[in-house]
This record gives structure tokens, sequence and C-alpha cells, in this order.
């Protein structure tokens, strides 16, 4: 669904990316893990159009969108959930899920599955944004996201400041999601045992580029705990 090729990023001297090639698949849920400063956040800036891409190519669903514009990559079928969620805290739970139907003219309806997920934004349609817990808030943001319809999702952290019993809702909603294989899956984590849980295949990256790679279920054998900690 989404292959990313010799990708190189800088900013001013500063050389962030380093020629990162990967690919992420449908069906499957990709964990890309580091920790704080290795280049992360940059790489899912390169990845929506939110920095130009200064070498290398990016293609989604057989396209090219290395120099599109992030609002043309939404357009295509990308979901980006940022890191700390950035909804709106003044539009209701139910105005900001229909925020997520943007970009697909016509439609008005709430897809039902986002509340067989959560089901605490059913019970909050009218309660604004701001007023949510933490984790209510998270399950909301990745629910505007999937109003769209994507064909990849992006979740940069998802467990960042989220109590232990919303992680666990929000971990069975992308394994539910992942195994419909409707859509491809990046989950951007410094949570190992949530991005163990989940991963098809992992990426760890250090310094701006990709130091370990492989399948989920060898992360263990692989060591990535204990590189994730150096």
């Amino acid at each position: 669904m989404l292959k990313v090729e010799s990708l190189h990023q800088a900013y001013g001297g500063s050389h962030i990316l380093r020629g990162l090639s990967f690919e992420v698949k449908t069906g499957e849920v990709t964990t890309l893990l580091g920790r704080n400063g290795v280049g992360k956040t940059t790489l899912l800036k390169s990845l929506m159009g939110l920095v130009k891409t200064r070498e290398g190519s990016m293609s989604f669903d057989g396209r090219d969108i290395t120099h599109l514009p992030p609002h043309e990559r939404v357009k295509a079928g990308i979901g980006y959930v940022p890191q700390g969620r950035e909804i709106f805290p003044r539009l209701t739970v139910e105005e900001n899920l229909l925020m997520g139907l943007a970009t697909r003219p016509g439609s008005s309806k709430i897809p039902e599955r986002i509340f067989e997920m959560f089901p605490v934004l059913a019970k909050m349609m009218h309660r604004r944004g701001g007023d949510l817990s933490g984790g209510q808030q998270q399950q909301l943001a990745i629910g505007r996201a999937l109003a769209m319809g994507p064909k990849l999702l992006i979740l940069d952290e998802p467990t960042e400041g989220i109590q232990p019993s919303i992680i666990k809702d929000i971990e069975r909603a992308i394994r539910m999601l992942a195994q419909t294989g409707e859509m491809a899956i990046l989950l951007v984590e410094q949570y190992y045992d949530f991005a163990e849980s989940l991963a098809d295949q992992y990426l760890l990256m250090e310094r701006g580029e990709f130091i370990m790679r492989g399948r989920g279920e060898t992360m263990p054998q692989d060591g990535v705990r204990e590189a994730l900690a150096v």
C-alpha cells in the first residue's frame, strides 16, 4: 500500500532521515519504534507532505505521492492520528467525527463501526471534545481518522498519556482493523509491549536510520526491547 524508497530529510545543516526504505502492507500493522529525537516525527511529516521530500520517493496504492500536498494525500486515502490527538476542543464529539467525512462528498453518516469500537463516543456525541478525558480524546481522534474510510491509517504514539484500560480498548480496535484486511496500519510507538502485541512487522529507528527490522513475532529474540532501552 505504501512504499518508501531512499528517503532523506534535512533541516538546515542537520541530516535527519538517512536513506529510509520500507513498505507498509494492507492487512498488516507495521510498527515503527524509537526513542525521542531519532526522526520518527520527521518521517511522519514527510509521509503526510507536511515537509517537502529532499531526496527519495514515496508511492501509495500504486501512485507517486512524493510531491503531493497534504490534502491530496488525505483524499487519496491516508488517515493520520497525530501525537497529542489535536481534536477540535470547542466542537462536539459528533462535529469532530463529521470533520473526518470532509473528503467524502455527499457523505454525512458517521460509520457505525466507530461506535462499535469506541462505544463511549456514542454516549458523548453532544459533549465538547475539550471536555473529554485524554483517553476519550484519543479514541475520538482515531474515530475521526476512520470516518474517511482510509486505506492507510497512521497512528503517532496513541498510548501517550493514556490510562491502561483505554490502551487495551485502542489495542483491540487496531487489531480488529488490521484483521479486516481493508487497510494498512503504520503504528509509531515507544511503549514496547503495546508495539509487540500488535506488530506484524517492525522497524527500529536510531539517528535517522533503521538499525533493526523484522517480523513482529521475532521481536523478543531479536532483542528489540534491549535495543530500545540502550
